[in-house]
């Protein structure tokens, strides 16, 4: 995602529209909107005033994800009560359907004992190496 769509998700996940930022930073709507579309960038006082008007880091926001800052929102507010009743399987394959199937698919004991045998054999060379 560039900067200019990052803009625009923090002011839509704020509810505001160009017209009310343009109002809080005192410049002119089609100047947000030229940030928006990638046309010209703001400055660094200005980013810093739109971070805040956004509620995010200056790092969140040139870096904005909407999915990832929900995901590190909910990670705050997990508790492991409630972890533990979720099918975290169930919940992850509706966004990677594999997660779903491949334990069916895959015989996943086979590769467990390969994998453990590739550890073994690594601690073993690391020990002699050492």
């Amino acid at each position: 995602m560039n900067l200019g769509n990052n803009l625009i998700e923090a002011r839509k996940k704020s509810g505001l529209s160009q017209e009310m930022v343009a109002e809080k930073l005192g410049v002119s709507r089609q100047t947000i909107s030229k940030w928006e579309t990638a046309e010209t960038p703001p400055d660094v006082y200005q980013a810093n005033c739109l971070s805040k008007i956004y509620n995010l880091s200056l790092d969140e926001l040139m870096n904005f994800d909407i999915e990832l800052n929900k995901i590190e929102k909910e990670i705050e507010n997990s508790n492991e009560e409630r972890d533990s009743k979720i099918d975290w399987t169930k919940a992850w394959g509706k966004k990677y359907p594999i997660l779903v199937t491949y334990q069916k698919e895959v015989d996943i004991e086979k590769y467990a004992n390969k994998y453990e045998k590739c550890l073994i054999t690594y601690s073993t060379i690391m020990v002699t190496v050492n």
